[in-house]
C-alpha cells in the first residue's frame, strides 16, 4: 500500500509502559506487550550523551511519545513502528 502511515494515537495499548537506552539500542515496551528496539545511532543527542542524561526520559504526548528534557530530543511511537531515524541521523546519511 503506498502511502501507508501507520497512526497509533488512536488505538490506547500502543502507549508506552517502559523504556531504557541500552549500550547501543533504545528499548520500549508498550502496554499491549510488544517491545521495540532501534539502534541508538538513529538518534545521534542520545547516541553523545552521558548515561544520565539518557535515563532522564518522560513519556510524553498522553503515552504516545518520549521527552529527554536534559537533550531537547522526541521520540514518537508512531516513528518507532515506522522505522524511522530522527530527522539528524538522516541529515548525516
Amino acid at each position: 500500500m503506498r502511502g501507508l502511515r501507520i497512526m497509533t494515537r488512536h488505538i490506547p495499548n500502543t502507549r508506552i509502559r517502559e523504556a531504557r537506552v541500552a549500550e547501543d539500542e533504545l528499548i520500549v515496551a508498550l502496554y499491549d506487550g510488544r517491545t521495540i528496539s532501534a539502534p541508538l545511532a538513529w538518534f545521534p543527542r542520545l547516541w553523545h550523551a552521558s548515561h544520565a542524561a539518557r535515563a532522564n526520559w518522560q513519556v510524553a504526548g498522553a503515552g504516545y511519545g518520549l521527552h529527554w528534557p536534559e537533550l531537547d530530543e522526541d521520540i514518537s511511537i508512531d516513528g518507532l513502528l515506522r522505522g524511522a531515524p530522527s530527522p539528524e541521523f538522516r541529515k548525516a546519511g
